[in-house]
């Protein structure tokens, strides 16, 4: 599959996958809940939130934050989104997933069975740690917390996704207005079905 046949996907199940990745704190979460009532309720989809925190506990308890237990954390979320596609649901994946390549990786298992939009939730590393809702930047320059991703583990941004909103600059009706109108005109989902 070439990069470009990966970034297009396989739009014939009508099934997709959203990844909202960035730093902690970003707003991952909260635009990946609002986008998926915004699918649900006004265009009818099924869709499934698949939100880090909640994978993690439940399906990847027993990974650490190893580059290699990340990228197994990714691929997981991958796994289980690409077969939401396949039978033409929209997955939702609310997750840091801070490295290019097991994004990557995510888009073309995921480009096999359905379509595939990264959004970068380019959020600045300063409001993030404003914003700080865990503690978690606060106790990792502490020195409590190790493989914080933005203090001393990498966050590679996306170079190329398809949407990048600032979650510092925009409100959450913004930023799930933006991914409408991109699901919209890339036909993903239908104008004439919506309010």
């Amino acid at each position: 599959m070439t990069d470009a046949q990966a970034r297009a996907g396989n739009r014939e199940s009508g099934g997709f996958a959203i990844l909202v990745t960035g730093l902690p704190a970003a707003g991952k979460t909260t635009l990946g809940t609002a986008l998926a009532a915004e699918l649900s309720g006004r265009f009818g989809r099924a869709v499934t939130l698949l939100d880090g925190d909640e994978v993690r506990k439940l399906l990847s308890s027993e990974l650490g934050f190893s580059r290699e237990h990340r990228r197994l954390n990714v691929l997981r979320h991958g796994y289980i989104a690409a077969e939401i596609a396949k039978h033409g649901g929209i997955a939702i994946c609310s997750l840091i997933a801070p490295y290019e390549s097991d994004r990557a990786e995510m888009r073309r298992r995921v480009g096999r069975r359905g379509s595939f939009v990264e959004i970068y939730l380019s959020t600045p590393l300063a409001e993030c740690i404003r914003r700080d809702p865990k503690g978690l930047y606060a106790r990792a320059r502490a020195g409590e917390l190790q493989h914080m991703t933005g203090i001393d583990d990498p966050y590679e941004p996306p170079p190329r996704p398809e949407l990048k909103l600032d979650g510092g600059q925009l409100s959450v009706a913004e930023t799930v207005a933006a991914v409408t109108e991109y699901l919209i005109k890339e036909r993903l989902v239908e104008r004439t079905r919506a309010a």
